[in-house]
């Protein structure tokens, strides 16, 4: 995506040992593009948000450690109450794909990535923020850290026989169908963080421009799809890492 400047940035530039020894950091994942001082804002605006996220759930943890406070319902969206509906209609989604005994063992990973992707995304309403799902070294290490782990429960859970399934269910198709497995496996993580980084990218330089030319009500239109963009991207992210995750850790003997 093309680089624009955020806020961020020129905070950023202000620091001149950050911007002497950016390039000590050594080259970017994806283009091996030495790093400047730009290159480390979706760093520090990544961190910025799972600190904000944490403050935030500590304090709707304390008010679950409050009892007269988290039995009785409140009748207003408050931040308790968003917290509820949000990781509740994943936690509902992951159920309904992986089943609730699963769903239960690998929400922390489904419910953590919806976390930081529907934040990370958010930020892009904030006019002069640059969100970090914008940057595709951002959205990579997001795809791959579901994909090391939807390969590692499938192993967990059926042993070798998670690389068997992969070779088909008769012996003399697996030259054909075990290449075809295997390729078809690993371009799930480039799918995923390709996609991601595309739709907010895009989304968050479109709105960008017309709110540089004209400031007022115009751009009002375009935050609103901002907004659904926010929510879906969150949501195909998040659903595809529960299907990942549900055909790795299938039994065996789901399939016969």
């Amino acid at each position: 995506m093309p680089e624009h400047t955020g806020f961020l940035t020129y905070l950023l530039a202000q620091l001149p040992g950050l911007r002497e020894n950016a390039r000590n950091i050594g080259k970017t994942f994806i283009g091996h593009h030495t790093v400047d001082y730009r290159g480390t804002e979706p760093i520090f605006m990544s961190l910025l948000i799972m600190v904000l996220f944490v403050l935030l759930a500590s304090e709707v943890r304390g008010q679950y450690r409050r009892l007269n406070e988290s039995v009785v319902p409140e009748d207003k969206l408050t931040l308790r109450t968003f917290f509820e509906a949000f990781f509740g209609y994943f936690y509902g989604m992951a159920r309904d794909v992986m089943g609730p005994e699963n769903a239960k063992r690998y929400f922390p990973l489904i419910g953590g990535s919806a976390a930081f992707i529907f934040f990370s995304n958010a930020s892009a309403l904030i006019p002069g923020v640059n969100p970090p799902t914008s940057n595709l070294n951002v959205t990579i290490g997001c795809a791959v850290v579901v994909f090391i782990l939807f390969n590692y429960y499938g192993l967990k859970e059926n042993g070798w026989g998670y690389i068997a399934h992969l070779a088909g269910p008769k012996w003399y198709l697996a030259p054909l169908i075990f290449p075809i497995e295997v390729i078809s496996t690993c371009v799930r993580p480039v799918t995923l963080s390709i996609r991601l980084m595309l739709n907010i990218g895009v989304d968050h330089l479109v709105a960008s421009i017309f709110l540089g030319l004209i400031a007022l009500f115009v751009p009002v239109p375009l935050m609103f799809l901002a907004i659904i963009v926010i929510v879906v991207q969150t949501l195909v992210f998040c659903l595809l890492s529960c299907i990942y995750i549900g055909l790795a850790t299938e039994k065996a003997d789901h399939h016969h």
